[in-house]
């Protein structure tokens, strides 16, 4: 008798292309991914799969078994939605975030997940954007919380929320009292993002100016490095307000007055197209919900600096 676990392995083996790549999003490993395959083509009597290559790929029964095989996929994970209780969702779901999303609301998403999916494991990986990007569409996270909206095939997004760009500096540097101009701004160096991030690429387009001198552009991976420089006097912070509301709040940062509108960045959701994707859309709208109520709350407070 045909079960889901199964026909759920050989999905996965398809669509990744190999027996390596389902064993890793069904967390167990190649010799289970194999004798499940092999079960399968037992109960079903034809060859599902190629293995003559390193890619693992459908032969003419395996194709039509694909079509089968999604349809009772998305129609298991939304069974499970709309009839089983939360604690019914379980398993491990790969995110993806970007540092912003770190010092913001991650830790309030986490507890609210805790408490309503309590059965759903995370694995959670830190990065940059364009790199959160290239493993989401190797399939090898499968949720990622990235400046967006990305616009590769096959990819869903939805808007967690925009967040402005300020640059904040240190009381020692004595830029706090009225308009600081870009060509004060360049006399010191700049910490932003770091290469290949939309932030980056932005500070330097807005400092390429032949009346200014070359910018000294401090880039970082690390949004905590970032922020400790800044807060050390070493230079101009560029980077989201809702980050550094501590350090607003106490003193050692000052949000700038300064001619420049750095337009803000959008955050999104992004997952790609999959029969078993209820849980993954869940999560998204659990986190743009929860996006959206931390600006309410934070935006209050921001607004006095």
């Amino acid at each position: 008798m045909l079960d889901f676990r199964s026909i759920e392995t050989f999905l996965w083996v398809v669509k990744l292309g190999s027996f390596r790549g389902a064993a890793a999003r069904l967390n167990t490993t190649q010799p289970a991914i194999s004798q499940r395959i092999a079960q399968l083509e037992r109960e079903m009597g034809v060859k599902l799969l190629n293995r003559d290559h390193r890619v693992a790929s459908p032969t003419p029964s395996g194709r039509q078994m694909m079509v089968y095989a999604e349809k009772l996929i998305g129609l298991r994970a939304q069974m499970m939605a709309e009839v089983g209780d939360r604690s019914a969702m379980r398993g491990v779901m790969r995110l993806g975030v970007a540092e912003t999303i770190v010092h913001t609301w991650l830790p309030r998403l986490v507890k609210s997940m805790n408490e309503v999916y309590p059965n759903l494991s995370l694995e959670i990986e830190v990065d940059i954007t364009p790199n959160l990007t290239a493993r989401l569409l190797a399939q090898e996270i499968e949720l990622a919380f990235v400046v967006g909206p990305l616009s590769a095939s096959g990819v869903h997004n939805r808007v967690l929320a925009d967040y402005p760009i300020g640059f904040l500096a240190s009381p020692a540097l004595g830029l706090g009292k009225g308009p600081v101009t870009l060509a004060e701004l360049a006399r010191f160096p700049i910490i932003t993002f770091p290469r290949k991030t939309k932030p980056y690429e932005v500070v330097r387009e807005v400092f390429d100016r032949p009346e200014l001198p070359p910018i000294r552009l401090h880039a970082s991976a690390s949004l905590a490095t970032v922020i400790h420089m800044a807060v050390e006097g070493l230079g101009i912070a560029v980077i989201p307000d809702a980050i550094v509301e501590n350090e607003l709040a106490d003193g050692r940062l000052q949000l700038l007055d300064t001619e420049l509108a750095i337009t803000p960045l959008t955050f999104t959701a992004s997952w790609l197209a999959s029969p078993d994707v209820v849980a993954i859309e869940r999560v998204a709208e659990l986190a743009r919900q929860i996006a959206q109520s931390s600006l309410a709350v934070d935006a209050p407070a921001l607004a006095g600096h």
